[in-house]
């Protein structure tokens, strides 16, 4: 089937040759970073994790939101979502790729990589984030690539996928699980420290996954013969609203527990976040950007009738989108790290070759996404013709 992605008319080929350009500048800029080291970036002694890890975060959580879509259609027979499961899967495989890719380019030289191999530690919560991720990229290629080989001929699945769909499901759930446990298992950081990390990592999950997912479905309506369908797209209209306003509420949740406790070292952190400190505050902007973009978004799509108009439908996913990852992404590493836990604000700006391998790392990303895409889009146009 990956002969598909060889056929396309010329919008698809001028896509493609656009992504590889943008690439070639992020490659150019990791082999800089290859050769000087993690100095060109904007990361330092009190910020040692920075623009990669937020992108990490954020895209494990795009990741495991294809759980939205499996569990409905394979437990609970919900056959609105046949035509997108696909999609779904497929943009986890996408999204789980980019974040290997961001740990790449954290980890300064790739052969680091190896240690994890070569010199297990199962007591590190790293070592399990290696596995769960690896492990779930494993299953949605196979998952997603036998079932659509199936469907083009017309045939059941193997036997042998059922209890890999049925696997995937908590394994999904347990990828951001492991991530949030990275941050909240560091007791010197204030912010990081809750036990609802983990919650508030799945149900902005459960918004951004779904709401991009709703942009691609969309512009697959527009740019192919391929239709997804209005009530697959009404229903994941339906599970970011829900899970947006669980991401807010939980957010809120924190904000009461760190006011009302007033206790200094965990205030700090949203004092420098919301407010600034100490005359620094260059994230401030940038996060009540974040909670407008997602009141904006609850606005936007709390209603059923505000949901079947797909122009608000779309405004709605596109505010979901960017406010979560405002938030979870910067928000997250830039409120852990200032202040240091000696209370020193030290401020982490992304350098610009930092900023061109984060492009080239998401150019990747779609690219492997719009090449999968292309295959699964066209047998399904094959099939309905």
């Amino acid at each position: 089937m990956l002969e598909r992605a060889l056929v396309g008319p010329k919008k698809y080929w001028t896509g493609l040759i656009g992504l590889l350009v943008l690439i070639g500048i992020g490659a150019g800029c990791y082999f800089l970073q290859y050769q000087k080291g993690l100095t060109i970036t904007g990361m330092g002694r009190d910020v040692s994790w920075g623009f990669y890890i937020a992108q990490f975060t954020f895209l494990v959580g795009v990741a495991a939101s294809a759980v939205m879509l499996v569990l409905p259609y394979y437990l609970h027979h919900y056959k609105a979502f046949g035509k997108i499961t696909i999609l779904g899967e497929f943009l986890a495989v996408a999204a789980v790729s980019m974040c290997l890719m961001f740990i790449l380019a954290d980890l300064g030289r790739p052969m680091r990589m190896l240690n994890v191999l070569l010199y297990p530690t199962p007591g590190s919560v790293l070592f399990w984030d290696m596995t769960v991720l690896n492990g779930y990229l494993f299953l949605n290629i196979i998952i997603g690539w036998v079932i659509l080989a199936a469907e083009r001929k017309g045939v059941a699945p193997p036997a042998f996928v059922k209890p890999l769909i049925y696997i995937s499901i908590p394994w999904a759930v347990s990828i951001h699980t492991v991530t949030a446990f990275l941050y909240c298992g560091l007791p010197g950081r204030g912010y990081w420290l809750t036990a609802i990390l983990a919650a508030r990592f799945l149900s902005s999950a459960f918004a951004a996954g779904p709401s991009l997912l709703i942009i691609l479905c969309l512009l697959v309506r527009k740019w192919s013969k391929f239709d997804p369908g209005k009530e697959p797209i009404q229903a994941l209209g339906t599970i970011v609203t829900y899970a947006i306003i669980m991401n807010v509420f939980f957010f809120f949740l924190e904000v009461f527990t760190v006011f009302y406790s007033r206790i200094p070292e965990h205030m700090l952190h949203f004092k420098y976040l919301f407010v600034g400190l100490h005359g620094h505050g260059i994230y401030v902007p940038w996060m009540w950007a974040a909670i407008i973009l997602c009141f904006v978004a609850i606005a936007l799509l709390l209603t059923r009738k505000a949901r079947a108009n797909e122009k608000i439908l779309l405004a709605g996913a596109i505010c979901v989108f960017l406010g979560t990852w405002i938030d979870k992404g910067m928000g997250m590493i830039a409120g852990g790290f200032t202040p240091s836990p000696l209370e020193h604000v030290t401020e982490y700006v992304p350098s610009a070759p930092e900023l061109f391998i984060t492009l080239g790392v998401w150019a990747t990303g779609f690219l492997v996404l719009t090449i999968l895409y292309k295959v699964a889009i066209s047998v399904k146009e094959e099939l309905a013709s």
